[in-house]
């Protein structure tokens, strides 16, 4: 199939990384998943987001290695395709680079063009089995550098129409098959739920992309 021969070879590069690219990461129990075996795994429970409040519960962006550079800037610099140029002598913030957006296939020079999205929203987390994580547990996963697809730079206006929305409501323009193997990858990397509508969405999506195997990572 057309969407499947497009996509095997973004999903071999993109899906396979199980560590910052900044430094290495622990030594943890890693599993290569077939993409149908790893959604039918993924545990099925109503959402539930009761309390929720995203500043109190899950922080800001952090400067994990305390260089001046917080996630957002760490994701960029990874991401970006040139060099990226920054704001300031320091290099705490990054002004221009290039990054190449997933959810359209467009070329960015400028940071303040693109969000850094949160593959799996973290209202979506928070009813899927974060409200019971210790707030540690919710602020390592909002800066969550130990997956490349945790977090990805995106087209401002595509990441603020998503919101809080799963692949049940809402599916980007373009690599439809990577979002949903990334979606999935997050969800079990930790330990998340999903409800009955995401999960027949998964697996309807998973069903008819490229069976390329997923390599899971547990945070």
């Amino acid at each position: 199939m057309r969407i499947k021969s497009a996509l095997v070879s973004a999903l071999t590069i993109g899906l396979l990384f199980t560590a910052s690219q900044h430094r290495p990461a622990p030594r943890r129990r890693t599993r290569p998943t077939p993409p149908r075996s790893a959604v039918r795994a993924l545990p099925v429970a109503m959402e539930n987001n009761v309390r929720y409040d995203r500043n109190r519960h899950f922080g800001q962006w952090s400067d994990q290695s305390r260089d001046c550079q917080n996630t957002r800037a760490e994701v960029l610099i990874s991401q970006s395709r040139v060099a990226p140029k920054y704001t300031a002598t320091k290099r705490c913030t990054v002004a221009t680079g290039k990054w190449i957006t997933t959810f359209d296939n467009k070329t960015h020079t400028a940071a303040s063009t693109v969000q850094i999205d949160h593959m799996v929203p973290v209202h979506e987390a928070w009813g899927s089995g974060a409200r019971a994580w210790t707030q540690a547990r919710r602020i390592a996963f909002y800066n969550d550098l130990g997956y490349a697809g945790s977090l990805n730079a995106q087209t401002s206006s595509l990441n603020s129409s998503k919101q809080a929305s799963g692949p049940e409501q809402w599916m980007p323009p373009a690599n439809q098959c990577s979002y949903i193997a990334q979606w999935t990858v997050v969800k079990a990397r930790s330990g998340m739920t999903v409800d009955k509508a995401e999960k027949a969405a998964l697996i309807a999506w998973t069903d008819k992309c490229a069976a390329v195997k997923l390599t899971i990572t547990k945070a």
